[in-house]
């Protein structure tokens, strides 16, 4: 069985030249790396927040590619199936406030008709964001000893990423839409933190879901023949890391048919209610996203060797391509 080195004290990403330290090659409990990227063009960093709520699907990105600043505000009704999406570019992500550590200060985008302002401290994320027609005002609770799953994704010395992934926070907070206003207090929401130095061109697979007590997080194809994984369990709390690369297979002929995601610890089967599509095509920057929101199904093994019953989280699963 594949294993990566646990990291337990704080370090930072880089070296003095900009190049990944090989200290920071592993993957954490709680946020200990510093990105401390140096150089412009490569670097790509942002901060993605997914929430789900009995009625809605909220998914949050503020984002700076050098070059650009990628934003966006997406909700979906999950009873009838009524998207609404506002999306910014914004020349060379001016505006934009991008920490070095994940869970402190404050990450802010504004710019295109779309303003987000997250707020960390050690209990909480304050979620605020605003676009025409909408707004989201939600609290992501941090309880006492959650765990969240860092990992540092290596392709090489120049070429690298570390990706926070927290999964199940309990929010609660008030959408709007137009004139109505939603609230909601039995959310849960999920975080991803990317800070990195990438590839040109590069395609990944992500899965997230959450019930009470159990989380998932699954990654794939952005990972393989590094040495690392983005793949976990998060079990009332805890997680149980995953250091297999799993299989992923679906139909991109027609992504409403059941997903499977397999491997020694991971038997599940997702079964989407909605597809989300979204394209990209500004020349040097394009993306391909199919994000299909559903049910999972299944079970999955703990470090204990117990398997868990994964019917009933609810999540995404989804295939993503760019050139960025």
């Amino acid at each position: 069985m594949a294993t990566e080195r646990e990291i337990t004290e704080p370090v930072d990403l880089c070296r003095p030249d900009g190049r990944l330290d090989p200290a920071a090659v592993g993957w954490t409990r709680r946020p200990l790396h510093r990105a401390n990227l140096r150089g412009w063009g490569r670097r790509k960093r942002w901060e993605y927040w997914g929430i789900v709520t009995p009625e809605h699907i909220v998914g949050i990105v503020a984002s700076t590619l050098d070059y650009a600043g990628v934003h966006g505000i997406y909700v979906l009704d999950r009873v009838t199936g009524e998207e609404t999406t506002r999306d910014a570019v914004v020349p060379f992500g001016r505006g934009a406030v991008m920490g070095e550590r994940s869970g402190e200060g404050v990450n802010s985008v504004r710019g295109g008709g779309v303003d987000i302002e997250l707020a960390d401290d050690a209990s909480a994320t304050v979620i605020e964001a605003r676009a025409n027609g909408v707004r989201l005002s939600a609290r992501a609770e941090l309880p006492p000893g959650h765990e969240s799953l860092g990992v540092v994704v290596p392709w090489s010395s120049r070429r690298f990423q570390y990706t926070v992934k927290d999964v199940g926070r309990p929010a609660s907070g008030s959408l709007t839409l137009g004139s109505r206003e939603y609230i909601f207090d039995d959310a849960f929401a999920v975080l991803d933190h990317g800070r990195g130095k990438w590839p040109y061109a590069i395609n990944w697979n992500w899965a997230a879901g959450y019930k009470p007590g159990l989380g998932v997080q699954f990654g794939g194809t952005w990972t393989e023949g590094t040495g690392s994984t983005e793949n976990a369990l998060m079990v009332d709390g805890r997680v149980h890391k995953i250091s297999d690369e799993l299989r992923w297979d679906y139909d991109r002929e027609n992504w409403l048919r059941p997903w499977h995601i397999t491997g020694k610890r991971v038997d599940a089967e997702f079964r989407p209610f909605h597809t989300r599509t979204a394209k990209t095509d500004l020349l040097v920057l394009a993306n391909d996203v199919h994000q299909c929101f559903g049910h999972f199904h299944g079970r999955v093994r703990t470090d204990e060797d117990r398997w868990l019953d994964l019917d009933g989280a609810v999540g995404w699963a989804e295939e993503t391509r760019n050139r960025w």
